[in-house]
């Protein structure tokens, strides 16, 4: 089932999402309000939550696809009712959403492209990065990019295995403080983000430090900081690096994960392993996400 939880979407776009679903042999069901627009909204809350749990209740729903982030999700977060396990998939302001779904029933969900599909953005390996989430039971590998320009960001270490857990950094840092803020202590933090000027970041790194985030952390895996530019002379590469490189753990940047070209899936609130060795970070598609989807 298709839901907006967030900012509204275009027709266009989730039409192509569709085709592309329904080529993977899903059947798709699209919320009533996935197409409501209330200003940066996707509709009234009310709505948009009623969409959301009527997925997430529904038996026959084997799987909840957002069609896009935006803005909005954590408006309506303290009120989803989750049901039982099934895959959330989607990203940048669903990893609100994304968080309390572990922290409820600490199950996975699917850090990817949502439904309303960019074709210029996401070429035929994004597409096959998201069906291996959703069909697979084997390792989903993302690997760094060659011109993914967080791959200056690097602190070299053993491979370290944990649970991964976080998304968008936006997200992360205003969850802080909240229900949803899980505990990173032994496992791998993923963080990735878009149009957050250099200085933004770093007050968001820095907040995230100071509230103990990052104590007892495994490691940290960069994905896709897109269009973070402006307010000075410092580039949002200069701030991860000072930020990361103290925390005295292994940190893999340039991985294809986030708002960039060439999008890859990773499993959150799965096993994991980041080796910055071999630029390679593993999540592993879990049974409740794989026979959830391909019974559907």
């Amino acid at each position: 089932m298709l839901v907006s939880p967030s900012g509204p979407t275009l027709p266009e776009r989730v039409a192509r999402g569709i085709e592309l679903l329904e080529s993977w042999g899903l059947r798709v069901r699209v919320g009533r309000h996935v197409f409501d627009r209330d200003g940066y909204l996707a509709g009234h809350d009310d709505d948009r939550l009623r969409d959301l749990n009527d997925a997430f209740e529904d038996p026959a729903v084997r799987a909840v696809v957002c069609t896009r982030g935006g803005y909005g999700a954590q408006r309506i977060v303290d009120r989803v009712r989750f049901g039982a396990p099934k895959p959330l998939v989607g990203f940048s302001d669903i990893t609100a959403l994304q968080l309390a779904v572990w922290r409820t029933g600490g199950w996975p969900s699917v850090h990817g492209p949502g439904a309303a599909w960019f074709d210029d953005r996401l070429p035929a390996t994004s597409a096959a990065s998201l069906r291996a989430a959703l069909f697979s039971s084997g390792p989903l590998c993302s690997y760094t990019g060659e011109n993914e320009e967080t791959g200056a960001v690097s602190v070299p270490g053993p491979p370290v295995r944990g649970v991964l857990l976080g998304g968008n950094l936006a997200m992360l840092a205003s969850t802080t403080g909240t229900v949803d803020m899980p505990d990173f202590s032994g496992n791998i933090m993923l963080i990735e983000d878009v149009g957050e000027a250099p200085y933004r970041v770093d007050r968001m790194l820095t907040h995230l430090r100071r509230a103990g985030a990052f104590d007892g952390v495994a490691g940290v895996a960069v994905g896709q900081f897109t269009n973070c530019v402006g307010g000075g002379p410092t580039t949002v590469v200069d701030v991860l690096r000072e930020q990361l490189s103290g925390l005295g753990v292994p940190v893999l940047g340039g991985l294809r994960v986030g708002h960039g070209v060439g999008q890859e899936t990773v499993v959150l609130g799965a096993p994991a392993v980041l080796d910055v060795n071999v630029g390679c970070l593993t999540s592993r598609v879990t049974d409740e996400i794989g026979n959830s989807a391909a019974a559907g």
